[in-house]
């Protein structure tokens, strides 16, 4: 089970560790955006709120802090994100070879 960090309840705590993000190293390795896209991949009803709040919980900063100053970047990673596996999804490669 993932010890508390800040910005993350409980039920942010449950969608990640419905997606094997069990703790705050699991969730160091795979980053904010990426964490953020398996929970929605898993059809969690997660809004962008989760995404500002791991990507503060690994910074340290308050979730409001990061949706001011970071959302055009997140967004934007998670679009190539999103890109990048639809790319691999087409080619029939989940690993995008």
């Amino acid at each position: 089970m993932m010890k508390p960090l800040a910005n993350l309840g409980p039920a942010s705590v449950r969608m990640l560790n419905g997606v094997g993000i069990h703790s705050e190293q699991d969730l160091r390795a795979l980053g904010a955006v990426a964490a953020y896209f398996a929970v929605k991949a898993s059809g969690a009803n997660a809004s962008l709120n989760l995404l500002w709040a791991l990507e503060g919980a690994l910074t340290g900063r308050h979730w409001r802090v990061v949706a001011r100053e970071d959302r055009t970047s997140l967004l934007m990673q998670l679009d190539d994100l999103e890109r990048s596996q639809r790319r691999c999804g087409e080619r029939g490669d989940p690993a995008g070879r």
